[in-house]
């Protein structure tokens, strides 16, 4: 390997996560090593989306590795393609493959690209009737209407780039995270996309209890080799709640050689789960090892400026305008996922209309009263302390204590940062509930635990664990 490359790659493996690490630094190739006469150097990309996400992103990181590398000013440049393509055409600057440095703007596709036929699209649509395979697919989940924010927005940008890219790199895609946190919305926008792009692909969204339903009637029915045509004809397959699959034997049987013929005939697979992978109980060990074949992506609960986008955003589709109070309210009482959010600003707007009134703080106070002590009776911070000390195998007293052994520093921090995501109260009234701490004490923790989500999978998986157990 180039010993450039090779550096690149050490540096960046020790300063990312290793989810962004492998599905953004893995793909890419040095193109074209340091020019000694123009000093630049080339790194490529396999497809456009991939180009823009580093480009924008960790351009100014490749310029401080290069820069340190080589002992002087050299400049990055990035192109499409591959280290090959690139190494062939290099001797001649005029062949070479178009550079994209950081003034320079991404290709965009040609007219023929972007263009089909009616009568291609027409034929398509006429023959998936045909054969019954509609695409389920609702038409008003796209990525335009998603809000994003740092909980989805590594999941958005996978998504994407298995819609610009189907049966690429990213085979399977496995998203996963809470009930109501927009993983049906992204994969119906996938094949949405997919569907804009080609109308010829046969897209399929499926959720696994269909599946099932679809097994069991082909066993009723003896119509195996019927059903094995529909699905394995699929171009891009979109499974929801995977685990839905637990414990249904023969559903698991046919969905294991199903997977194996979409992905050895390229098709995409994108599938969604309320928790990794390997956490899957009731699942087949073949099977979960075949869902940890590609890419995984976690989406998150929103954090209080995503969900404040998310009211926003809904309330202006329903014509309506929302104050930032009125959202900051809401958001801050209502944590778990949209679908609650969502159903609260619903609420919101229905009381406002039935009684004549201005969509004010007062109102939504008094339109969530009933909610809001609800939530916050249920999650308290005698809960969060006693669930985190069950969980980490200590005494709750442990948590007040004054000890400060790793072994108990590191769950109070958890258990600190949970007490503030979810739940209304202050640092202050946080650090008098953990012995009498100061609130520098509990800003720190909430601090160092978001840093460390981002880098540490255990300390990730754990908040995950404990959210999904909090909202029951």
């Amino acid at each position: 390997m180039n010993p450039f490359w090779n550096y690149c790659l050490e540096k960046l493996g020790e300063t990312l996560p290793a989810q962004q690490f492998s599905t953004w630094i893995r793909p890419l190739q040095l193109a074209a090593d340091r020019n000694t006469e123009t000093n630049e150097l080339t790194v490529s990309a396999p497809n456009r989306f991939i180009l823009k996400w580093v480009r924008d992103n960790y351009l100014g990181t490749f310029q401080e590795l290069a820069d340190t590398f080589y002992g002087g000013p050299v400049t990055v440049n990035f192109t499409i393609g591959t280290a090959q393509a690139a190494a062939n055409s290099a001797p001649t600057r005029s062949a070479a493959p178009q550079n994209l440095g950081a003034q320079d703007s991404v290709p965009s596709p040609t007219t023929a690209e972007k263009t089909t036929t009616t009568s291609v699209a027409s034929t398509a649509v006429a023959q998936r009737k045909a054969s019954g395979q509609g695409t389920r697919l609702m038409t008003h989940f796209t990525f335009d209407e998603l809000v994003v924010g740092k909980a989805n927005e590594l999941a958005r940008a996978a998504c994407m780039n298995v819609a610009e890219t189907p049966g690429g790199a990213y085979n399977p895609l496995f998203i996963y995270g809470g009930a109501g946190l927009g993983k049906t919305h992204l994969i119906h926008a996938i094949g949405n996309a997919v569907l804009a792009a080609d109308p010829t692909k046969v897209v399929r969204y499926v959720h696994a209890e269909d599946y099932y339903s679809d097994v069991v009637r082909a066993y009723q029915q003896k119509a195996f080799d019927s059903f094995k045509r529909t699905y394995r004809s699929i171009d891009l397959l979109l499974l929801d709640d995977v685990q839905f699959l637990k414990g249904k034997d023969r559903s698991q049987e046919e969905f294991f050689y199903l997977f194996n013929a979409l992905v050895e005939a390229r098709k995409q697979i994108v599938i969604t789960c309320d928790t990794y992978p390997k956490a899957i109980e009731g699942l087949e060990d073949r099977l979960i090892t075949r869902l940890d074949w590609g890419l995984t992506v976690q989406i998150e609960p929103p954090e209080t400026e995503m969900r404040v986008a998310i009211l926003k955003k809904k309330a202006e589709s329903e014509g309506k305008v929302l104050a930032d109070e009125v959202a900051f309210f809401i958001a801050k009482h209502l944590r778990s996922n949209v679908r609650e959010l969502e159903g609260a600003l619903t609420r919101v707007l229905a009381f406002a209309q039935f009684h004549g009134r201005e969509i004010t703080l007062e109102t939504a106070k008094e339109a969530l009263k009933d909610i809001v002590g609800a939530y916050n009776r249920q999650i308290t911070v005698e809960n969060i302390q006693k669930m985190v000390a069950d969980y980490y195998k200590l005494k709750v007293g442990d948590l007040y204590s004054k000890k400060r052994s790793r072994m108990i520093a590191r769950p109070r921090q958890v258990a600190m940062w949970l007490c503030k995501e979810v739940t209304p109260h202050s640092y202050q009234m946080i650090g008098e509930s953990f012995g009498g701490r100061d609130h520098t004490t509990v800003l720190h923790a909430v601090r160092t635990i978001e840093d460390m989500r981002s880098k540490d999978q255990q300390i990730n998986h754990d908040i995950h664990v404990l959210l999904q157990v909090l909202k029951g």
